[in-house]
């Protein structure tokens, strides 16, 4: 989170007021957690943290390893793991009866789950459809490079002329994505620019299409579509974990019981189609905002643009604060730090900003940037605290 309440109120108000009147304190410097990556620190939230603001982190995680311990968690639980090489449609009256797997082993359910990456049951269920959702990139290269010899606590994202590269360290290795336009950019000048952008030598390089597309219903017959298989989101930002969650969570409340379930059935398709335009909203005013230089950058700024991402720029741009929304699942402050990093700083603020006189709002300020830098100082770097891990385990 960025600041803390004053007098009551939202924190952003004030800070684009003082901007205006010539605050030069950027927003990320009232936030623990940012302020904390700037210093290569790992910010571990308490009570007392707690009482300023919010301090989330997240985790990179190597992803075969993670899925090795998830299935391990599963089995644990009484989970029945099958593996095969290859499967085969069974339909029935209702949609699919039963998958054939490697032709002789029938398995029968009643509610049939996709998290293939390219919607195998859904595509092949009648009914489905997909709608595509503009996107400058359409190839994906991922590659390993070595570890940082200091780990950063965060992820790094550069642009380059003709698409973006992405930098996760992890322990073992530094992960790399690199996403381009293939109608520009030819597969060898990608991997040439995705190690000139890294400045790292790439191993283990695989390239792949990449399809943005929203399933026009997830949920067709007995087949319910998850993560990609339902929306497929530009990697930036982390969106395509986010979809996956979202459809966990809304299947879990829609879940099929006792009674007919196509009421179910329509309420989830509509939820999952209004979160996930949101959801492409978010990206989109990235695209659209973004000032870099270069072919796939131009490409970027003409995305099309919806009505309400339009609104909600306009209603940012009038007096920073952002039209709420039905299915919203992106919090404010996120919105807020995507806009402003992209240069938008509101014309206006909300009025009753102006209610807490300005010596006020600095003394507030003041006791905030303190509080800031005293807990991110109290913080281990980032190798202090993994070798504290390592060590315990």
């Amino acid at each position: 989170g960025f600041g803390s309440i004053i007098d009551g109120g939202d924190f952003f108000p004030h800070w684009v007021k003082a901007r205006h009147h010539g605050l030069g304190v950027g927003l990320d410097d009232f936030s623990l957690t940012a302020t904390a990556a700037h210093q290569g620190r790992l910010f571990f939230p308490d009570e007392e943290s707690e009482r300023y603001a919010r301090a989330d982190y997240g985790y990179h995680l190597p992803a075969a390893a993670y899925a090795k311990s998830l299935r391990a968690i599963a089995r644990h639980l009484g989970v029945e793991i099958v593996e095969a090489e290859s499967a085969g449609i069974e339909r029935g009256e209702n949609g699919i009866a039963a998958l054939l797997l490697d032709g002789d082993r029938r398995v029968e359910a009643g509610l049939f789950v996709d998290v293939t990456r390219e919607a195998s049951l859904l595509h092949d269920t009648p009914g489905a459809a997909f709608d595509s959702t503009p996107s400058p990139g359409n190839r994906l290269l991922v590659a390993r490079a070595p570890r940082f010899a200091a780990l950063p606590v965060y992820s790094e994202v550069r642009a380059g002329a003709n698409g973006w590269t992405a930098l996760y360290p992890a322990m073992a290795h530094t992960h790399v994505a690199h996403v381009f336009s293939g109608g520009v950019t030819s597969d060898d000048d990608a991997l040439a620019a995705a190690q000139a952008t890294s400045g790292l030598p790439l191993e283990s390089v695989a390239i792949c299409p990449l399809g943005a597309g929203i399933a026009a219903a997830p949920w067709v017959q007995n087949v319910v579509a998850l993560g990609e298989a339902a929306a497929a989101f530009d990697p930036l930002h982390g969106l395509p974990l986010h979809a996956l969650q979202l459809g966990i969570v809304h299947l879990i409340a829609a879940y099929p019981g006792a009674g007919a379930c196509d009421a179910r059935r329509t309420e989830y398709n509509r939820l999952m189609r209004s979160h996930f335009d949101r959801v492409a909203d978010f990206q989109t005013a990235h695209l659209a905002l973004q000032t870099y230089i270069g072919p796939f950058w131009d490409a970027a700024r003409a995305t099309p643009r919806s009505a309400e991402l339009d609104h909600m720029l306009a209603f940012f741009r009038a007096r920073g604060e952002l039209a709420p929304h039905e299915d919203e699942s992106l919090p404010p402050d996120s919105w807020r730090a995507l806009l402003t990093g992209h240069g938008l700083l509101p014309e206006g603020w909300r009025p009753s900003a102006d209610r807490t006189p300005p010596d006020a709002v600095k003394t507030h300020f003041r006791k905030m940037l303190g509080t800031v830098r005293e807990q991110v100082l109290r913080q281990p770097t980032h190798d202090a605290a993994l070798a504290r891990i390592m060590q315990r385990a």
